[in-house]
């Protein structure tokens, strides 16, 4: 798919007569893929991620992608940042290269709108809000690009896919973004691209729907992660030699981002403390995520709950060892499955709290490490609300779970867990976390902190198992480690 791109951007002259199509007949080159971005822009996936590091030549790939199919008239793409005063950058890139490809080409500002000689556009977006999602309601773009996608809640990106659909016969829909780890969806692109499978390796999803007949259809949607750097982009390292020390001179979790690429350290992360190193599961040494082991029975046992129905709930189980230790041992997360079984990013299960209930009494009832064990529980303190009819709270203790009320203070709650997270002299946390709890060990180091409020952590993010684990560690409260933690281990893309 790059090459026929290439030789169409070959034929984009700084003037000269077009064609019936739109495209001029000859040109000299004005834009030549590199390698990666070669890579980025062959791919067929409905979904590709391009990117992982600065300086990949991201931005300018997705601008120079969107002119792909703007020889047929009624093309139409849409590109977005998250706040329009970050679009300029992009559209200082399309003022360079589109006038030049297109001499008859317009770029009207007040609707942030480039239309081609064919009559085909591309169109400048953001999303500062979710709500703004609905200025997209009832469009239709052909192509859609997100810029800095870990910028975007996933309720803001899923909600596009229903507008990427074809405004006439001939052309191909399909969405391309660019990302640097952290930001507020660094979480679930993480999980979504990164995670999924390896660089380069289509990830396939199959979708199931009924159509207005009653027959079953059956589709599958396929997505992919292109990783780049700096080191990919020769132009930019000829034009700034200095720029790989650049970065290289930022602070630790800044350079391994943005410099490698590194999606477990980055600029904004609450909870730089966290650590999780297979090689150290079964000792515990230098790592929060362990083993699962026997509890022993005159351990304390508790059960902390964030209640959730549009969002997820998250109910974890905690072990409290004779040192006051916190041994997070199980848990339950109400997260909205999709049609192949995995979950859907921050969408709630929508669970009658009955039902929840009478899950969370099958779990203590079965697992080994709670069977017959007294609980004591802990709660969000919004569950006993005002509103009219039963509270959550009352319906869960109508079939004997009584929560007590956490404590609410999100700075202290918050400063509890970094003194959790903290390693002690010989290398062991206040907390550890058995390696089947997966939602916690996937959503505690994605956080990031609140632009507003930079000493909590930005409630749009997935927080519902850090809020209840912050309700436990408020009801089991320990000084700071004194001991300074261990230095973290360095991180090279060539290991």
């Amino acid at each position: 798919m790059a090459k026929p791109f290439r030789r169409k951007l070959k034929k984009y002259p700084a003037g000269g007569r077009s064609s019936a199509g739109g495209l001029p007949r000859q040109a000299a080159v004005i834009w030549t893929p590199q390698p990666r971005q070669r890579a980025f822009m062959a791919r067929r996936e409905w979904e590709a991620l391009y990117g992982g590091a600065a300086g990949g030549g991201k931005s300018e790939a997705l601008v120079m992608e969107a002119l792909r199919q703007v020889h047929i008239p009624h093309y139409k793409a849409l590109i977005l940042r998250k706040t329009f005063p970050e679009l300029r950058e992009l559209i200082d890139k399309t003022q360079r290269y589109y006038p030049r490809a297109f001499p008859k080409a317009g770029y009207h500002s007040g609707t942030h709108t480039w239309t081609f000689p064919s009559g085909a556009r591309v169109v400048f977006g953001a999303m500062q809000h979710p709500r703004d999602r609905t200025k997209y309601q009832g469009q239709a773009y052909d192509f859609i690009a997100f810029d800095e996608l870990t910028h975007f809640t996933w309720e803001e990106y899923s909600y596009l896919f229903s507008r990427c659909r074809p405004n006439g016969p001939g052309t191909r829909c399909y969405i391309r973004s660019t990302a640097n780890p952290g930001g507020i969806g660094h979480g679930w692109v993480k999980e979504r691209f990164i995670t999924a499978a390896p660089p380069m390796t289509p990830i396939r999803e199959e979708v199931s729907w009924r159509d207005a007949g009653g027959a079953l259809r059956q589709a599958v949607r396929s997505r992919v992660f292109v990783p780049a750097s700096v080191f990919d982009n020769a132009a930019l390292l000829q034009n700034d030699p200095g720029y790989a020390a650049s970065l290289a001179s930022l602070p630790e979790a800044e350079r391994n981002a943005l410099l490698y690429g590194d999606w477990d350290s980055f600029s904004g992360q609450v909870f730089t403390e966290w650590r999780n190193d297979p090689e150290h599961y079964a000792d515990g040494l230098g790592t929060h995520v362990i083993d699962p082991f026997p509890v022993p029975a005159d351990w304390a046992i508790w059960c902390s709950l964030d209640w959730g129905y549009t969002r997820p709930f998250s109910v974890g189980w905690y072990a409290v060892d004779h040192d006051r230790r916190l041994y997070r041992i199980r848990e339950y997360y109400g997260v909205r499955a999709s049609e192949d079984g995995t979950p859907c990013p921050d969408q709630g299960a929508r669970l009658d709290p009955s039902a929840a209930a009478e899950q969370i009494r099958r779990i203590e009832a079965d697992d080994p490490n709670l069977r017959g064990k007294t609980v004591h529980r802990v709660g969000d303190p919004a569950i006993w609300g005002s509103q009219t009819g039963e509270s959550v709270g009352d319906m869960l203790a109508r079939r004997g779970l009584y929560f007590e009320r956490g404590e609410h203070s999100r700075r202290d709650g918050k400063m509890q867990v970094h003194y959790r997270l903290r390693f002690d002299g010989e290398g062991r946390p206040g907390l550890y976390v058995f390696k089947g709890c997966r939602n916690l060990i996937r959503t505690l180091p994605a956080l990031v902190y609140d632009a507003s409020d930079p000493e909590d952590v930005d409630t749009r993010g997935e927080d519902h198992a850090y809020d209840e684990l912050r309700y436990v560690c408020m009801k089991n409260p320990i000084a700071p480690a004194r001991s300074a933690p261990p230095a973290p281990q360095g991180w090279s893309p060539l290991e």
